[in-house]
C-alpha cells in the first residue's frame, strides 16, 4: 500500500474548526457573565462554566492541530 493509498483521518475544514471556537467563546462568555445574575435561575454553576471553558479548550487544541 502506498502512502497514498492510505485512509487518510477525515479532518473538518479550518473554517468549521473556526466557527466552532467561536461559538464555544460565546458560550463560555454568556456562562461567566451569568455567574454573577441577579436572577438566581438564570445563574451557571461554576460546573457549568468548567464546562464551557473546557469545550472551548478542546475547539482550540483541535484547530491549533489543523493549523499545524
Amino acid at each position: 500500500m502506498t502512502r497514498r493509498d492510505e485512509p487518510r483521518e477525515a479532518l473538518p475544514p479550518t473554517r468549521d474548526l473556526i466557527e466552532e471556537v467561536v461559538v464555544r467563546f460565546d458560550a463560555y462568555a454568556r456562562a461567566r457573565a451569568a455567574r454573577d445574575s441577579l436572577f438566581p435561575t438564570a445563574r451557571t454553576t461554576p460546573r457549568q462554566e468548567q464546562r464551557a471553558f473546557d469545550d472551548l479548550q478542546a475547539a482550540v487544541a483541535r484547530l491549533r492541530n489543523r493549523l499545524g
